[in-house]
Order: structure tokens, then C-alpha cells, then sequence
């Protein structure tokens, strides 16, 4: 059967390409009012009112109303804006089949992390910023006894999906002591996992905090004060998962006071931060712009996640990344 497939990524003559040739004869309907990146709601299209599959980030409401759709794939591995009991209950009542793109962002997002804790364990901040000292001056040895090599180690995942999953096997060669927590262990991690009520007995031992954390009600501002009091003196905390599951302001807090070594951010609230942020004004706070899962051909990628995906979904079997 013929289907409508509604797309708001924003495609080049290559993606296009890609896209049509695997549609195989599907019709495709780019909309008039593209997101500006995968990580953007559009602005509502009517158009969605006649397509059976839609790939972008289309708004909640539409999907909800449009009254021939049966799958969306969003084009991000965050789902905030569609992760509401309205939403899950408005899908599930319709039969929408919902998937995200998590296979496309979890290695890039896990070598974000792994180069983060790499610059951490090398000291690299001061090192750059320090780069003319003499060999054998006290700055030049205050650098070099600033470097920490990683084996031996503790890491607190918070958060564990397809990226932690990737992650744990970057670590794998640098003999660290992993724990996970998550929700609700499954016993198929990689390494130890706890539930989220025993958070205080493993939090205090990192050396190490990642956190992984989608946006939700329930994560909102989950990195506080009382959180941050009970973290090892001397810790580096990192954040690729949701700005709005950390309080900057007691972020910052922690950061003077050297309770906190250092942070290590991708995500923030807003993003970008404020040019005059108190984040920004630490050395010891490093802000990268969301681009954690940004890579070399990024779009194609995503496009062929998408493909294989409605290769299933017409004959019937899993969808990758399916999360309704």
C-alpha cells in the first residue's frame, strides 16, 4: 500500500535522495515549516492531517489530531515534548506507533563523554590555558601532578539507556569502577545496577558523575543542593542528558566552593546559557553547546535509522528505538 510519509528535517539534495530512494515509491511531503534542527519543534502543519508515517519533530497536538498517522519517528534521541500521560494516552488510544532516534546519537554522545573525562584526567583546561611554562617550573609541575590517570577510579552513571550502554564499553579498557542507577533495573546492564532509592549509598564513592537523566517531571531539577552536599569532595560531575535536570544556581554553588572539582556540560536551561551566566564565569565549569551528538553526516544517519524503521513497521517487526 501507497503511503503519505511527512518529513520537517530539513534535507539537502543528498538526504533527499537517500530518503526517496528508500521510500520506494511512497509519497513524500516535506513541510513548509521545517524545525530548525532535530532538536526543534516545528510550528504546528496541517499538511500532517494526510500522511500516514511523519519523520521530524512535529507538534504533539498535531500528531494527536491527525487522523490518518500510524508511526512517528522523531529524529532526536530526547522526547520531552511527547513524553506526557496526554500524549501516551492520545498514541495508545490511536494505535501510533512512536520511536525515537537514540542508535543515531549514542556513540557520538558516548565519545562526547569519554573525551570530557578524558580532558578531566589530563588536566587539559589548565594545560591549554597554561601552555607556556618552562619544563621543570613549578606551573609546569603543578600541571603535570594535576593529571590523574583514570584506572582505579569510580563512575556513577545516572541514567542508564542506549548511551550509558555505550559508554560502559569505552570504559571498558580503563579498569574504572562503574555503578549505574536507574529507575527500575533490568539485571541486563553491563555493570552493577542499583534503583533510584539507593542513590545515597553509591553517590558519596564517585569520582565520577555522569549524568544521562531525560527531562521529566520526575528529573527536574534532581541535581540540587541536598544532592550535590552528599558527592564526594573533589568529584567532577557531567551533564549530557536535560539542562533542566540540574539547579545551576547550586551547580554553581558547589563549583566556588571546590566542593565540586569540576563540571562538564553539554546540556542547559536555557540553552545557549546567558552571556552573563554565573556558569560561565567559573574556570572550572566547561560548557559545550549541545553538540554531543552531532557528527560528520549527521542527517544521512538519521534518515537511514528512519528507513530501516519503516522497513519493519510495514512488515510487521520491532522498530529499533521504539518507545510507545
Amino acid at each position: 500500500m501507497k503511503m503519505k510519509i511527512w518529513c520537517n528535517l530539513a534535507l539537502g539534495d543528498v538526504e533527499r535522495k537517500l530518503l526517496l530512494d528508500g521510500l520506494h515509491g511512497h509519497e513524500l511531503i516535506e513541510s513548509e515549516v521545517g524545525a530548525a534542527s532535530v532538536l526543534a519543534e516545528a510550528e504546528s502543519d496541517p499538511l500532517l492531517n494526510e500522511v500516514d508515517v511523519a519523520l521530524g519533530q512535529p507538534a504533539p497536538q498535531d500528531v494527536l489530531q491527525a487522523p490518518k498517522l500510524k508511526y512517528l519517528q522523531i529524529t532526536s534521541a530526547g522526547y520531552a515534548r511527547y513524553d506526557t500521560p496526554s500524549f501516551r494516552a492520545g498514541v495508545q488510544a490511536r494505535n501510533i506507533t512512536v520511536a525515537n532516534s537514540s542508535g543515531v546519537y549514542d556513540l557520538p554522545c558516548a565519545e562526547h563523554l569519554m573525551a570530557f573525562m578524558l580532558a578531566q584526567s589530563r588536566n587539559l583546561p589548565a594545560a591549554l590555558s597554561e601552555n607556556s611554562c618552562a619544563s621543570g617550573s613549578a606551573e609546569w609541575n603543578a600541571l603535570r601532578a594535576g593529571c590523574r590517570p583514570l584506572a582505579g577510579q569510580s563512575v556513577l552513571i545516572l541514567g542508564y539507556g542506549a548511551i550509558a550502554e555505550m559508554f560502559v564499553q569505552l570504559l571498558a579498557p580503563f579498569n574504572m569502577n562503574v555503578t549505574a542507577v536507574r529507575r527500575s533495573p533490568t539485571r541486563s546492564e553491563r555493570v552493577p545496577t542499583v534503583a533510584l532509592d539507593a542513590l545515597p549509598g553509591v553517590l558519596g564513592q564517585a569520582d565520577h558523575i555522569i549524568s544521562i537523566l531525560p527531562e521529566s517531571a520526575q528529573t527536574l531539577n534532581f541535581v540540587d543542593a541536598k544532592f550535590l552536599a552528599e558527592v564526594k569532595a573533589g568529584a567532577a560531575f557531567y551533564n549530557i542528558g536535560r539542562g533542566t535536570t540540574v539547579n545551576q544556581a547550586d551547580l554553581a554553588d558547589a563549583l566556588r566552593s571546590q566542593h565540586l572539582h569540576s563540571a562538564w556540560l553539554d546540556v542547559t536551561d536555557p540553552e545557549p546559557l546567558p552571556e552573563q551566566h554565573p556558569l560561565r564565569d567559573l574556570p572550572n565549569c566547561h560548557i559545550t553547546p549541545h553538540t554531543a551528538g552531532g557528527h560528520l553526516g549527521e542527517s544521512l544517519s538519521v534518515i537511514r535509522h528512519f528507513l530501516k524503521n519503516l522497513q519493519a513497521f510495514e512488515s510487521g517487526q520491532p522498530l529499533q528505538n521504539r518507545i510507545m
